[in-house]
């Protein structure tokens, strides 16, 4: 039996978030669209398709598909083309235009019984932007940032009910960590503002998956998948104010935490159709519950290193995220014995009301385009990899802060995968 604690936790998203700038980019809401590499290159229309170790995470009832042992290792690339944050002050790029993003996955049948089990190491999502040396409302110059990472530990088994029934399960094992830097060298006693960094807070929860496949015929397969909401408070963090301006300097509080994220619950039903033994056709309809997940989300620190200042430092922003629709649609084409080709497309409309946007969320991106290749490099080896395309998106809003503001984002993302069977 594997243990898992804090520090196992800190380490796996280490590997699975490996970041210079941000976690992760919002794209279906702060999931990504799609894990590994087939799955995102046929635009997360995996449902239904669902055949190497990113099962797991998409619908582990696909982990029958895996009539061998199989290890995947993965790894994504992706750089901003336009990430703006635009106010009457300012118009500037975030300085972290790159972000890398790994994970992993092995699963093998079990013997004597008609079931493949595994375990993967994936990151989920994530979001944030990075603005150094804005103009703030104060009148000086100060940094904006905020850095928002989730990864996922998952153990799961599927198993062939009948011929043409499978079913499967799989545990989440959360891990969630932000770090934000919101003008912390900032201090006006007349307004008043104190401005703030905080560091190390983070969050370990668990939650569930369920899967169906269903074969109707050789060449049509339903499926479906059910995902719990898993609340994320994350607590344990240190957070340092400026109270310079009331002669306080910068104050240390001890515990900090930021609650009222949680990731959604989910309901996915796909199909996947081969009209020819060359061709596969994907369809995927995802609900992301969003408007029971992400409502008010409430900054807090207490115990101040300085008997002076403020006893409770805190914050309420009003999010009220809305349910999501995610329509995914992939197609694969085997070009010859050795080589598939992808392509796809994923398309989900921003769950951010207008009013509550912030250049700390980097701008919801809706529309996803994928292409790729995987080529067979032997019996036992298999390369994939492609490119993803994030299509501009602008959000325009009134901030109490910024006033009329502007976000904006686009982003390029290379994905890798290489595969081993034995």
């Amino acid at each position: 039996m594997i243990a898992f604690n804090v520090s196992t936790l800190r380490i796996a998203t280490a590997l699975a978030l490996v970041t210079t700038g941000l976690a992760a980019h919002a794209t279906n809401g702060i999931n990504l669209i799609g894990f590994g590499a087939e799955s995102t290159l046929m635009g997360g229309a995996d449902v239904a398709v669902a055949r190497d170790t990113s099962a797991l995470n998409t619908n582990p009832a696909g982990l029958t598909q895996i009539k061998a042992p199989l290890l995947d290792m993965f790894g994504s690339v992706l750089r901003t083309t336009d990430l703006v944050h635009k106010d009457p002050r300012n118009e500037e790029h975030a300085s972290n235009r790159y972000t890398l993003l790994g994970g992993g996955g092995y699963a093998r049948p079990l013997e004597n019984m008609p079931c493949t089990a595994g375990i993967g190491l994936f990151a989920q999502g994530g979001a944030g932007g990075v603005f150094d040396n804005l103009r703030t409302p104060f009148g000086n110059r100060d940094d904006l940032s905020s850095l928002f990472g989730i990864a996922k530990i998952i153990p799961g088994i599927g198993c062939e009910v009948t011929d043409k029934l499978s079913l499967g399960a799989s545990l989440n094992i959360v891990y969630a960590s932000i770090e934000q830097d919101f003008f912390a060298n900032t201090s006006v006693n007349a307004v008043p503002f104190a401005g703030y960094k905080l560091e190390g807070a983070s969050a370990v929860r668990t939650g569930f998956k369920l899967g169906m496949q269903y074969r109707v015929t050789p060449a049509l397969t339903l499926a479906a998948s059910y995902t719990e909401k898993t609340e994320l408070p994350m607590t344990g963090g240190t957070l340092t104010a400026d109270f310079t301006d009331a002669g306080l300097g910068k104050v240390k509080y001890a515990d900090a935490s930021i609650k009222g994220f949680a990731l959604p619950r989910e309901v996915a039903v796909g199909m996947a159709f081969k009209p020819t033994d060359d061709w596969l056709l994907s369809f995927k309809l995802n609900w992301l519950n969003w408007g029971d997940a992400i409502n008010d989300v409430t900054l807090r620190a207490t115990k101040p290193n300085n008997a002076s200042a403020q006893s409770i430092y805190g914050s309420s922003m009003a999010a009220d995220w809305k349910d999501q629709w995610v329509v995914a649609t992939g197609v694969a084409y085997n070009w010859d014995n050795r080589t598939t080709l992808y392509a796809g497309h994923n398309y989900g409309k921003n769950p951010i009301p207008r009013q509550n946007s912030s250049p700390l969320l980097a701008g919801t991106l809706e529309h996803h385009l994928t292409f790729g290749a995987a080529r067979k490099i032997d019996p036992h080896w298999l390369m994939t990899g492609g490119v993803e395309w994030m299509l501009p998106v602008s959000v325009k809003y009134n901030s109490q802060l910024f006033g009329e503001s502007e976000i904006r984002n686009e982003a390029i993302v290379l994905h890798f995968m290489l595969s081993r069977r034995w």
